[in-house]
């Protein structure tokens, strides 16, 4: 399964249907890669990229970079940095929320943000 690559490259042909500036070749040289590089990335010939790429791609394509690095199976360095500092604690937390339904996250979420302990 290519979860990743198939998504690039529909997100990038959708917009590509409103805006030509969109094709394989212009959205590699923006990015920063050569183009046969992002078509295999696409086709699923090679895996996801760096996130350093994956970050470019998100903002170029109008995509949230957390959600194209959980496609591509990695974390952001900025979480993994905020894990490492509490391992186990943040092990068992996820561990715990794995079946809570989406509004009790948020509700978490938002907790934490207004600092309301």
């Amino acid at each position: 399964m290519n979860q990743f690559g198939d998504h690039i490259r529909q997100s990038r042909q959708a917009i590509r249907e409103g805006d030509k500036a969109y094709s394989l070749r212009q959205v590699a040289a923006r990015v920063g890669i050569e183009p046969a590089y992002l078509s295999k990335i696409e086709r699923g010939v090679f895996q996801p990229p760096s996130e350093e790429v994956i970050v470019k791609l998100a903002a170029i394509l109008g995509e949230d970079k957390d959600v194209l690095l959980a496609m591509a199976g990695k974390l952001s360095s900025d979480l993994q940095q905020i894990v490492m500092q509490r391992p186990k604690l943040f092990a068992d937390l996820l561990r715990q929320m794995r079946e809570v339904p989406d509004h009790a996250i948020i509700r978490v979420v938002r907790e934490v943000k207004d600092g309301h302990w």
